[in-house]
């Protein structure tokens, strides 16, 4: 990764935090694990915690908890050799203890690509369940901890109606547990009840995010994501192929409001409370895909799947955000276009890098 994709990471972080960064004045000095640290959440909040650190003197350290964590000098090296960040090579089933000066900790630990969740089914509700377990029974014995983010899956609400135009928090849905697509939000269920009950009987202090859609950097483009294909196929001169009904509504949060979004829920998120995460903004797979290709000087050819009348097929996924934008003041810095301009810049440039 050139010197060059760094400081466009770290202009990211600048702009994200520029008129809010007293609000993060809780993380001074205080010491924060995450579980699934170098996956993508992960890598964007190591991000943003470490420009606070050089920039703005936060003096945290991090730890990095992932079975992966000896790959991250490969993905981040300029992550890697911090000093300020410890990586710690352990699946989250297995933790026992954490670092006794640990205050804060986002247990993130879980894969959402569906491809893992169907062909590996019984591993990805361990490691959801037992790992939330384990993640809670080591940090209850933690002498100075203020406060666990729990994140959870916007997906736990099953189907939107096709008529609702936002899902709130307090919306009753569920998937059908019958299917193996149910496999992901139903262990994320479990792991929100989880949560409920240590806060509970041990009192800890968590809270919970529902994170929907993403994009930006370290996002793989052979994720099984419409906009990662979108922007893959563009990037290879198309065609751009449309899989499933087209009118299919999708919402995407860049990844930098993404992980400020996390921190500020972090410090100040209401115990025993769950957040929507991600953008309001809803659009259709026929609209990203002209958003895309429109990046490009010669638009690649869209290929659309079969016409349908059938409304029946048509799918929506976009959160109601009113909770964390009148509560904690949150708004979104990047739109769409900007994210999609952004991710694209960033993919050329990894791959004019050679990596």
């Amino acid at each position: 990764m050139n010197s060059q994709i760094i400081e466009r990471i770290k202009h990211e972080c600048s702009e994200v935090t520029e008129k809010s960064i007293q609000s993060l004045s809780g993380l001074k000095g205080r010491h924060l694990l995450i579980t699934g640290g170098t996956g993508f959440i992960g890598t964007w909040l190591a991000e943003l915690l470490t420009f606070l650190n050089d920039t703005h003197k936060f003096n945290i350290h991090l730890t990095l908890l992932s079975p992966n964590a000896l790959d991250f000098s490969a993905k981040a090296p300029h992550l890697a050799m911090r000093k300020d960040i410890t990586l710690v090579a352990k699946d989250v089933r297995n933790i026992l203890e954490m670092p006794q000066e640990t205050s804060y900790v986002i247990h993130a630990a879980a894969t959402p690509d569906s491809r893992q969740h169907s062909s590996d089914p019984l591993k990805t509700m361990e490691v959801i369940s037992r790992g939330t377990e384990a993640t809670l029974a080591a940090a209850s014995r933690l002498s100075d901890l203020k406060k666990i983010v729990n994140v959870s899956s916007g997906l736990i609400y099953g189907s939107q109606p096709i008529d609702l135009e936002r899902l709130p928090e307090d919306f009753h849905g569920g998937p059908d547990c019958d299917s193996i697509t149910a496999v992901y939000p139903e262990a994320k269920r479990y792991a929100e009840t989880i949560c409920a009950a240590y806060r509970n009987q041990y009192k800890l202090p968590i809270v919970t995010v529902r994170p929907f859609a993403f994009i930006g950097p370290y996002q793989l483009l052979d994720k099984p994501w419409a906009i990662n294909n979108f922007i893959r196929d563009s990037i290879l001169g198309g065609p751009v192929r449309i899989l499933g009904d087209e009118r299919t509504v999708r919402s995407y949060m860049y990844a930098s409001d993404m992980a400020f979004w996390m921190l500020r829920i972090l410090v100040d998120g209401k115990n025993g409370l769950a957040y929507n995460l991600g953008s309001p903004c809803g659009i259709t797979l026929r609209q990203l895909a002209q958003k895309i290709t429109s990046n490009f000087p010669i638009p690649p050819e869209i290929e659309s799947g079969a016409e349908t009348n059938d409304k029946a097929k048509i799918s929506k996924f976009v959160p109601d955000i009113s909770r964390a934008e009148e509560t904690l003041k949150l708004c979104l810095s990047v739109d769409i276009d900007e994210a999609i301009r952004r991710t694209i810049t960033w993919h050329k440039a990894n791959v004019q890098a050679g990596s």
